[in-house]
């Protein structure tokens, strides 16, 4: 199986690099299951970092020709390296393999694992976008809030001991002030800190890695044989003609064993 993380960021030409995009997929590497191999690639002419809806707007459109030539080299899945999920619909639109959203997917798996939850954002600023998100993944009744740390991404690294004493007092408000009984990472360079457990163990509350969330929800899916409904996420008719068609669903289904 064969799975591409793709950062929506020209994260190479900015102050992280390429060795950055190595690392991320390193620990995507060994969190995968055996027989699934995993690439991280960035969009050169995206923006730096992403930290609001203008910023996604821009993103997006560079990505999804990314995505469509992905499919075209035969790639099992693309998961899009933000918690926003930049250009996901519009992505489904266009392929038939499944393109994941961390954001998706993290909140989908939250709502399995409690009734109340909360995202822990990078800027306040953000919860209209994430309120939407959970919006639209149909979990808005579980959202018990946002809250943001008010750390920019690029920053989040620069003193990891700083960023976690920060998620854990802007984590703890969210548990005793807003009812979560889970936590959700709300940014992609926050899931790659590699906090969440120590973070989880701290406050006694599941928190969920996007990152690692993205990845199985990608495993399990191309594992199922099934991706995306074309009746959601209709191929506009103007570009039917480029658009692998889909395969049946049992020609693909595979037990993750297998792979």
């Amino acid at each position: 199986m064969q799975i591409v993380y793709l950062v929506p960021g020209a994260m190479a030409k900015g102050p992280l690099g390429e060795k950055e995009l190595r690392r991320r997929e390193s620990l995507l590497q060994n969190w995968a299951f055996d027989g699934t191999s995993v690439t991280v690639v960035d969009v050169p002419e995206s923006v730096s970092s992403i930290e609001s809806a203008y910023e996604e707007l821009l993103a997006a459109a560079a990505s999804i020709e990314t995505i469509r030539r992905l499919e075209k080299e035969g790639v099992d899945a693309v998961i899009i390296g933000c918690f926003g999920d930049p250009g996901m619909e519009a992505a489904r639109e266009l392929v038939t393999m499944p393109v994941i959203g961390p954001g998706e997917a993290s909140l989908l798996l939250a709502a399995h694992l409690c009734h109340r939850m909360s995202v822990i954002s990078v800027f306040q600023t953000l919860e209209a976008t994430h309120r939407n998100q959970a919006y639209k993944a149909g979990v808005l009744d579980k959202l018990a809030s946002v809250r943001g740390i008010d750390v920019p991404v690029l920053e989040l690294m620069s003193d990891s001991d700083a960023t976690f004493d920060r998620i854990v007092e802007v984590g703890r408000r969210a548990i005793e002030e807003d009812g979560a009984e889970a936590l959700v990472f709300g940014c992609m360079t926050m899931s790659f800190l590699g906090v969440a457990p120590k973070l989880s163990s701290a406050l006694g509350v599941p928190v969920i890695n996007a990152a690692q969330a993205a990845l199985k929800a990608a495993e399990s899916t191309v594992s199922l044989g099934l991706s995306h409904s074309k009746r959601a996420f209709a191929t506009p008719p103007k570009y039917r003609d480029e658009v692998q068609p889909v395969a049946p669903a049992s020609s693909g289904a595979r037990s993750l064993a297998e792979h």
